[in-house]
């Protein structure tokens, strides 16, 4: 089994790059709410290195989500969910793969502008680690399947 093809099935691709935007919205107020939940934890240290702190958590929190169901809590919300080039779903080294080239492409803002551009006009949605890894963000159908 194979990825849906976008121009066959393309159901399966409408409105994912909004989305996903979406879904990275929820996402980031998820990791900051959880963040702020462990910051008692850190003897509120965690204050004073915040962003490494949060970086640390999102990293976490993106690889645990993703290698548990092929989809963060806000792609789940938003009802998609990313596949590998089989259509299955994400195993736990493709998940950290995924995490860490969202990682890089978010550190060198270049790689994210060029990524985000990718996803709104290449005809799957990819953006440069989907591209990289062979991965695709896809509507999530009820029955799991397609």
């Amino acid at each position: 089994m194979h990825t849906p093809d976008p121009m066959t099935q393309p159901g399966f691709y409408t409105s994912v790059p909004i989305k996903r935007l979406g879904a990275w919205v929820v996402d980031i107020l998820v990791i900051t709410l959880i963040c702020l939940v462990l910051t008692p934890f850190t003897g509120f240290l965690s204050i004073f290195v915040w962003a490494p702190f949060w970086l640390m958590v999102s990293f976490l929190y993106r690889w645990a989500t993703l290698a548990g169901g092929s989809a963060t809590w806000g792609m789940r919300l938003m009802a998609i969910e990313l596949r590998d080039n089989e259509g299955q779903r994400l195993t736990g080294g493709l998940a950290f793969a995924h995490t860490l080239g969202y990682s890089v492409s978010i550190a060198l803002a270049v790689l994210q502008v060029i990524s985000v551009v990718l996803m709104a006009t290449s005809a799957r949605g990819q953006g440069l680690t989907d591209m990289a890894l062979g991965t695709v963000a896809i509507n999530r159908r009820l029955s799991g399947r397609y």
